[in-house]
């Protein structure tokens, strides 16, 4: 359903030639939706993430801005909708049943198509985690929709169409993608591709209730139980303040442990790019890139990484990104903050002992 933005001819036309008339029952669709993810009465973060970007979005159409809070148990909603609002939301659609107390596709699915349909929002957003990546796919399906998954920017084009980019063949081009004759428009950012936006403490808005006429009974799943992943050796690389990443400009995988090391001294979370993950030199979740993890530290160093799009889009959301890498013409000298052309392996643990000392320095003096 989703078409991908054609280059314009060398003289006149563009895109507007190829594209149709928005079929006569759409046109009534206006503003734009998040459908704000709550499990066992958290919000997760890029909830707030999209409100930020969907009230850019809203801003440039002239329409509201909505969230979708959906679950059993009203204290979690009402604190998401109060959230929601403080994070730029003008509406919040609150659906309350207790078939929602878990996350199911099958019940998520119903009421989230039944809400578009019963509503009509021209834009609909989700974040692309676990679960909400399992929800856009299947409530595109239902209304037969266009979907851009894992986005890296989302904007509105001259003609008020949603103009969602994300990378394409394996990271190595930006794609913008338009759902031309079909709403809504619906797209997935990940966690952390967004900056946070400023939440506005106190303010409010309207609250639209919303019977989903849920049947457990005819609900096919159940959850039997719930067992939360106690697997704390796991990378919480999205939320770190300090990063350090090696590359395969490393040379080996025993190398790489000069890495871990400047991120012990610095108390960084450590990782690496897409080949290190397929030599086996680290493990999937300490992947950066477009197809690993979204970061956006504080501090970024990456040594001996060339800085391919894929990996790029991963990062470029640090405050400061530090590149050590012994080619000048590296693609990551084109969005570092700082470029050092030197041998990682001889520079790493030169920086190592210089933090480190630094450190010692600070705690004597405190």
């Amino acid at each position: 359903m989703a078409e991908e933005k054609k280059p314009a001819p060398a003289a006149g036309g563009g895109r507007a030639n190829t594209k149709k008339e928005l079929p006569e029952h759409f046109k009534a669709y206006k503003h734009v939706w998040v459908a704000v993810e709550i499990e066992h009465g958290q919000v997760h973060s890029v909830s707030f993430e999209l409100l930020g970007e969907g009230r850019k979005l809203a801003d440039k159409r002239g329409v509201e801005l909505a969230a979708v809070v959906m679950g059993d148990d009203r204290a979690s909603l009402d604190e998401a909708a109060k959230a929601s609002f403080e994070y730029g939301a003008d509406c919040v659609y609150i659906v309350q049943d207790p078939a929602l107390k878990h996350y199911r596709n099958e019940t998520s699915t119903k009421v989230l198509t039944d809400l578009v349909n019963t509503y009509q929002p021209e834009i609909l957003l989700l974040g692309a985690t676990n679960l909400g990546r399992d929800l856009a796919g299947s409530v595109a399906t239902t209304l037969k929709t266009g979907l851009t998954a894992d986005c890296t920017e989302l904007a509105i084009d001259d003609e008020g169409s949603l103009a969602a980019t994300r990378p394409t063949f394996g990271g190595s081009l930006l794609c913008t993608i338009f759902t031309l004759n079909f709403r809504p428009q619906m797209a997935t950012v990940r966690p952390r591709v967004l900056a946070m936006p400023e939440r506005e403490e106190g303010r409010t808005g309207k609250i639209i209730e919303f019977d989903p006429k849920l049947v457990e009974d005819d609900v096919i799943t159940k959850v039997l139980d719930f067992i939360a992943d106690r697997d704390t050796d796991k990378a919480n690389l999205p939320y770190a303040d300090i990063v350090v990443a090696g590359g395969l400009g490393l040379g080996s995988a025993e190398n790489f442990q000069l890495v871990k090391e400047l991120a012990e001294v610095l108390g960084a979370e450590y990782g690496g790019s897409r080949p290190l993950v397929q030599k086996g030199w680290i493990t999937s979740d300490r992947q950066i890139g477009q197809t690993g993890k979204t970061i956006r530290p504080k501090l970024y160093i990456a040594a001996g990484i060339s800085g391919a799009i894929q990996h790029r889009v991963g990062v470029e959301g640090a405050d400061l990104i530090v590149a050590i890498n012994t080619d000048p013409n590296a693609p990551i000298f084109e969005f570092a903050h700082l470029g050092i052309v030197a041998d990682a392996v001889t520079l790493l643990p030169a920086l190592t002992d210089a933090f480190a000392a630094r450190l010692r320095v600070n705690r004597l003096a405190s």
